[in-house]
């Protein structure tokens, strides 16, 4: 009982910090179209999850943070990351998910959660893939992971390679988002903070702590260059469809980067918009614009509707456009559009990929 009331105080404690966190205001939204997203977010039905993906039958694995595809055509995925260290991908309806990479060391029997060894002991042995991308031509796999730092695996999966654990002789502590540049292969990164792992993320917010990084990753080299520190929150990053820039989501602070890599303005950032919730992973929607995962509306009670802000698409100018609404006991981290209007949903709770008809 005693352990059940502390994690009760912890959860009410994380909440009240984000309400007292001073998140600029947002912009107006009471146009702006919405999707429901609840009509693909049901309960269970036999095992079955109706317009989604469900993870796995028995001791099931959860956590699908981030969600990639390795192309286009039949069987691309998608894959995710989950809570006991792998990478799975989705392989159609008959055969689900499988095993498609693993960090180094991982052992399937140790790193299996159970209710006496939970998923907080097991991740920093087994890891936590928290973003994930592909690089199609070469179908390099590059994953963000909070504890084994950036690592790859190559076409077929398997065990993943370590590529980076430190930048400037500073350890990686929290990696956190990743995105490919698709025609040099160059890794853009995040490490969320230099002082706490994701283990104590809610410290991170609570503290305003302001040591994130934002990184790239020269595969011909193997060079690791911090392109920016000093930065709040760093989470969730994607590179603009011009290839000029990266927006980069700050989760305390309830705002978009922008960081140029190209052009007159190259090595300088600056704000791109405020959100009206605590952003997760950024994708680009294959339109010029963004979605944005929002964990929690900026000033959401525990009370009240029972529905919430899931995710807001933003165009290149950084002015919401659309949004999804859904029940609040679902808190995304990652949107992915893919061609036919289907968005593929991940959450760090959920036992399934959610998929939602935009």
């Amino acid at each position: 009982m005693g352990k059940k009331l502390l994690k009760l105080a912890i959860s009410l404690l994380a909440v009240l910090a984000l309400l007292l966190l001073p998140c600029a205001a947002a912009r107006p939204i009471s146009e702006t179209p919405t999707i429901d997203g609840s009509r693909s977010l049901h309960l269970p039905l036999r095992g079955r999850l109706l317009n989604g993906l469900p993870l796995g039958r028995g001791p099931m694995p959860r956590g699908p943070e981030s969600v990639a595809f390795d192309g286009d055509g039949p069987g691309a995925g998608p894959y995710s990351g989950v809570a006991d260290g792998r990478v799975l991908k989705w392989n159609g309806p008959a055969i689900e998910w499988s095993t498609y990479a693993y960090s180094p060391g991982y052992n399937a029997m140790s790193c299996t959660p159970f209710r006496t060894r939970p998923t907080e002991v097991t991740e920093s042995q087994c890891g936590r893939p928290l973003g994930l991308r592909f690089h199609e031509n070469s179908g390099n796999l590059y994953i963000a992971d909070a504890y084994k730092g950036l690592m790859r695996v190559g076409p077929g999966g398997g065990e993943a390679t370590v590529l980076a654990t430190e930048a400037d002789g500073v350890p990686l502590r929290f990696t956190n988002g990743v995105d490919v540049d698709q025609v040099t292969e160059e890794v853009y990164f995040t490490d969320s903070s230099t002082n706490y792992p994701r283990s104590q993320h809610e410290r991170v917010t609570a503290t305003r702590d302001s040591t994130g990084r934002l990184m790239k990753y020269d595969p011909k080299t193997d060079l690791v260059t911090v392109l920016q520190s000093g930065i709040t929150y760093p989470n969730g990053l994607a590179i603009s469809a011009d290839r000029t820039h990266l927006v980069v989501a700050l989760t305390g602070p309830c705002k978009l980067l922008r960081y140029w890599i190209k052009g007159p303005k190259a090595g300088t950032s600056e704000p791109l918009t405020n959100l009206p919730g605590y952003p997760n992973n950024v994708r680009a929607d294959g339109k010029g614009g963004f979605w944005v995962a929002l964990h929690r509306e900026k000033m959401e009670l525990p009370f009240g509707s029972d529905s919430h802000l899931l995710a807001v698409r933003i165009n290149a100018d950084g002015k919401i456009i659309q949004m999804m609404r859904g029940p609040k006991n679902v808190r995304p981290t990652e949107v992915v559009e893919r061609e036919g209007g289907k968005l593929y949903m991940g959450s760090v709770e959920l036992h399934y990929v959610a998929v939602v008809n935009a």
